[in-house]
């Protein structure tokens, strides 16, 4: 196992290694299926960073379920623009349904904000969020809707399972912090 590694300019070291990460996936698994027990919600996944969380979840789930995508972006490059934009919607049937989103990461939470409140117009029955990691200190807007964390990790940049530094590391089975930070990076 390595663990420290090389994305252009920065080193990052291992934070939480893939075992660990399935373990905890797998108890978010089960504790979902005791949830949902004889419903069928709807997993909304977050894009691009929650693809492998997602497909590994839902691996735990034996629940009868529905999955769909959405893809929102605040970010142009390393830094946030402050302007949300969805660049593929979400599913227009969520009314009277049970909807699960599932994110790889909650730092700030506006995204997230901004994507319950397009959720709730749809008037859905109940709606959780499912986030692998959750950084308490960077919250900045309350998410009631957290009911399912896979770890908390300190305010700091991350990379791999899913999550990337300027477009490389998603594919990366563990995930890094960064050990170096470089000024882009201490704005993000």
């Amino acid at each position: 196992m390595t663990t420290t590694i090389q994305i252009h300019d920065q080193t990052f070291e291992i934070l939480i290694q893939k075992e660990n990460i399935a373990k905890r996936t797998r108890l978010i698994g089960i504790q979902l299926n005791l949830d949902y027990e004889k419903r069928c919600p709807i997993f909304i996944g977050v894009l691009n960073g929650c693809f492998l969380f997602m497909a590994d979840l839902l691996k735990e789930v034996t629940i009868p379920c529905e999955v769909a995508f959405v893809k929102v972006s605040s970010y142009q490059g390393t830094n946030s623009s402050g302007k949300i934009k969805e660049t593929l919607g979400l599913p227009e049937n969520l009314h009277n349904r049970d909807i699960i989103v599932v994110e790889d990461i909650v730092d700030t939470g506006f995204t997230l904000s901004y994507l319950l409140q397009a959720i709730q117009e749809q008037k859905p029955a109940s709606v959780k969020v499912c986030s692998l990691l959750l950084k308490p200190e960077a919250l900045k807007t309350p998410i009631e809707a957290l009911e399912y964390v896979g770890f908390e990790i300190a305010n700091e940049f991350v990379v791999g399972y899913g999550l990337d530094y300027d477009g490389l590391g998603r594919n990366l089975t563990d995930i890094y912090s960064v050990k170096t930070v470089l000024p882009a990076l201490a704005e993000m």
